[in-house]
């Protein structure tokens, strides 16, 4: 019920605090199966500075509608692109659905259908439902990447693009991007690759040595490439990216608004308003961090990551789904649904709902959380045992 008086701040504050006790906080360690993060402290303060700021009115805000495009510079910069286009949208689900209007809209195909691996991230049926576009789910190999062959095997007439994931979901697969840009460079479609979360982590990965398939511009078949500052980024929440090749892409899903102050504004995005606060934290992190600040981030993860696979494997009834990729390591047990309930039961933040448990690890996961998660699982499966 809306309330007929107000209440004082303090009261508020600690009505808030009483019914938000029962959350996962990211700085307990608990939380272990979240891509997101606890933002950085010099992110939230450039939130706090800017939060009024609007870049669905641009005329109002002139110099942040500059970030935000300085900002997509960067990003297209460490993506391999020397210029792209593109917006900070809310997070990979509107970043993908964008991609899939600009396809549908260039394709102009009457019954359009977009090809995309089975591990492909729930938003792309949001945007089938959305825009009336048919998903055609291509096959895994053993090794969980896109079955190349089989996204080949299901190219029509009706096709206006083939989606590649660059770090999956549920196991951080990274699919062989190349072979995907070949293919869509042969058949002249389209190639968006969905690297929501690989993108601020593979660049990183790949100079520290790591083995990871190519996937971005550098690939003449990439058109569109998601990416989300608010996961490894370390960027406060809504913070996600699309960016383009061409600006066509671009100009295919924009609309006039033409009753802002900065007179006729023509808008690409899902929101309307949208929160400038968020495309310069975006600049900011990537301003304050640089490459090699980015690098450090990664490197932290990965090791740990590669530990944490190590001492999976020393756990009797505990096997790797496969070996890590990037920071994501994912594994099962026997009776996986009695052990998934007694650690939550425990406090952790997990999920075991495709079959395994997957741990992600991000800037607020440490090594003694996972400790402390390790001793936990080996008493779970002590309990679960019949």
């Amino acid at each position: 019920m809306f309330p007929r008086k107000g209440a004082s701040e303090e009261e508020v504050l600690e009505e808030l605090e009483r019914k938000t006790s029962r959350d996962l906080t990211f700085d307990s360690g608990r939380i272990l199966g979240s891509m997101c993060t606890y933002p950085h402290p010099f992110a939230v303060r450039v939130v706090q500075t800017y939060i009024d700021r609007n870049l669905g009115d641009p005329g109002l805000h002139v110099g942040s509608q500059r970030i935000e495009g300085e900002a997509i510079e960067m990003l297209s910069s460490l993506l391999g692109l020397k210029k792209g286009y593109g917006h900070i949208v809310s997070g990979g689900t509107e970043a993908n659905i964008l991609a899939v209007r600009a396809f549908r809209n260039l394709a102009d195909v009457e019954k359009p259908e977009l090809i995309l691996p089975e591990s492909a991230h729930f938003s792309f049926i949001k945007a089938s439902e959305m825009l009336r576009v048919k998903l055609v789910w291509a096959k895994l190999k053993e090794d969980h990447s896109v079955d190349v062959k089989d996204v080949e095997a299901k190219i029509t007439d009706n096709t206006i693009g083939i989606v590649g994931i660059a770090g999956t979901t549920g196991l951080g697969v990274v699919d062989d991007i190349p072979a995907l840009s070949d293919l869509a460079l042969d058949y002249g479609l389209p190639l968006h690759v969905d690297a929501a979360f690989g993108g601020f982590v593979i660049p990183f990965a790949k100079e520290l040595g790591y083995e990871i398939p190519d996937f971005d511009f550098r690939l003449k078949g990439v058109q569109s490439i998601t990416i989300d500052p608010h996961k490894m980024g370390m960027v406060p929440i809504p913070a996600g990216g699309i960016i383009f090749r061409e600006k066509k892409f671009l100009e295919a899903i924009s609309v006039p608004a033409p009753y802002l102050a900065g007179g006729k504004v023509w808008q690409a995005t899902i929101t309307g308003t949208r929160p400038g606060a968020s495309a310069l934290a975006v600049w900011a992190m990537i301003k304050h961090l640089g490459f090699d600040g980015y690098k450090d981030v990664v490197r932290k993860a990965m090791e740990l990551s590669r530990w944490f696979a190590a001492e999976l494997k020393k756990i009797p009834g505990v096997y790797l789904i496969r070996e890590p990729v990037l920071n994501i390591v994912s594994f099962g047990t026997e009776n996986l649904e009695e052990v998934e309930e007694e650690l939550k039961r425990r406090g952790w933040g997990i999920s075991a709902h495709r079959g395994y448990i997957r741990i992600v690890m991000m800037p607020h996961v440490k090594r003694e959380h996972l400790e402390e998660f390790l001793r936990d699982l080996r008493e779970a499966i002590g309990h679960a045992i019949p």
